[in-house]
């Protein structure tokens, strides 16, 4: 049995937990040493986790990047570029235009939109090279107009990926550290000689980085908490359990920590039952098909199979477990999704994996986790804007709203801010 078929119950919603002590010492010992020593931590750092030799710079060369574009397949190439177009025309259309009102006569007021100008993205390199984060996280950052931005990704004894290489360059990224850990999240909160101090970090990782990211977060700005990857599909009599399978085998082979529920909508525990053996059935075939079983099957221990008997309930368990991904396979998705309230991203229909929105339809694959999508969104290119509120009043206009901002602060005891509207207002000016 690869998912437990169980009752629900809100215990079953955690995730799998891990002790975080020795990981907050071992990460505050290493941003410590990062912040005083700079790039003599960063090189040591590489040399111990990243095998990079003395004489390897932090940053990769253009040269470097050039060369590795001959290493990376045609089709891959092509298969980058067109997912770059539609994460660009998605990302393009959510660009805002700021608002401007004359809430009364002679009081204006609008916000300015400006980009972070330096931006640290975080590519993790785990157990395969992920490009297709460089994708999700530079094409909303060149999108937003980011002035720099700076990519720090392991290398394997100075080498970064060659896909990487080409998908960074292709997405706008500036330069490229080939440094991981949370020593690279310290270099770009921080700075040090080489490496500029950035103005928002973002991306995924393992646990010493997400560690990281949150120990920074008190002095720069970070996109969201970010923990395993996680997926909740749900299915019903007449999905297909061919597919449901595929999809929770997809999101288990993210890492051993990962976690794919799945929630059966039945008419009855007997249905839902037959239902749950058949996916199980299937996932059996497909993991003789798949292998990773090292990963897979631990997620798959930590993960369970809930049955659900209306669309409420059904509503009532997705909002509950808040899951970064959801899938509806559902006969009527459109009804279920009208009640869904707390999700990262949601996947409609039959022929929408969760791979799609990984790689290439266009929507951010960087989405909240652990329960953070319950007041969290995902990265967009609003993650990446700051928005500035001006307003401009006249001598009418202050006349007008004065003697509110006057009884208003008096009532409050800050005399001075009465005072700011009337020597405006006096008769001597």
């Amino acid at each position: 049995m690869y998912l437990e078929f169980r009752d629900y119950d809100e215990t079953l919603l955690r995730r799998p937990a891990e002790d975080r002590k020795d990981i907050e010492e071992t990460v505050s010992r290493i941003i410590s040493d990062v912040r005083e020593r700079g790039d003599a931590a960063l090189r040591m750092y590489g040399e111990a986790f990243d095998s990079l030799s003395p004489d390897t710079p932090l940053f990769v060369t253009e040269r470097e990047i050039d060369a590795s574009e001959k290493l990376v397949p045609d089709d891959l190439k092509a298969a980058i570029d067109h997912a770059i177009g539609n994460i660009r025309a998605f990302h393009e259309a959510q660009m805002p235009e700021g608002e401007c009102l004359e809430t009364e006569k002679g009081v204006l007021c609008w916000r300015k939109i400006v980009p972070v100008s330096r931006v640290g993205l975080y590519v993790p390199g785990g157990t395969a090279p992920l490009f297709s984060t460089v994708l999700m996280l530079a094409v909303p950052a060149s999108v937003a107009g980011c002035r720099e931005i700076i990519l720090a990704t392991p290398s394997k004894a100075g080498a970064v990926s060659p896909a990487v290489l080409y998908a960074a360059k292709r997405s706008g990224v500036s330069c490229i550290l080939r440094i991981g850990g949370a020593q690279a999240i310290a270099a770009l909160a921080f700075g040090t000689e080489s490496v500029p101090r950035c103005g928002k970090i973002f991306g995924p990782g393992n646990a010493y980085v997400t560690e990281a990211k949150r120990q920074v977060s008190a002095y720069t700005a970070i996109d969201m908490p970010a923990g395993p990857s996680e997926v909740m599909v749900a299915i019903d009599q007449d999905s297909d359990p061919v597919f449901a399978a595929a999809d929770l085998l997809s999101q288990a082979e993210h890492g051993k920590d990962s976690q794919s529920m799945l929630v059966i909508k039945a008419g009855s525990r007997s249905e839902a039952e037959g239902i749950h053996a058949r996916v199980m059935e299937a996932i059996g075939h497909e993991l003789d098909e798949i292998g990773r079983h090292e990963y897979v099957l631990p997620s798959l221990s930590h993960s369970y199979a809930f049955p659900v008997y209306s669309d409420e309930e059904l509503a009532g368990l997705i909002n509950a477990y808040a899951p970064e991904h959801l899938i509806l396979s559902l006969s009527d998705p459109e009804r279920i999704l009208d009640k869904v309230e707390n999700a990262g991203s949601v996947f409609i229909g039959p022929y929408t994996p969760e791979s799609a929105g990984d790689y290439a339809s266009g929507t951010n694959h960087t989405l909240p986790t652990s329960g953070w999508a319950r007041s969290s969104s995902g990265v967009s290119v609003d993650s990446f804007l700051k928005k500035i509120t001006v307003q401009r009043i006249t001598r009418e206009g202050l006349m007008s709203i004065g003697p509110v901002i006057e009884c208003m602060a008096e009532a409050e005891g800050l005399e001075a801010h009465s005072y700011a509207v009337k020597a405006r207002l006096s008769n001597d000016r």
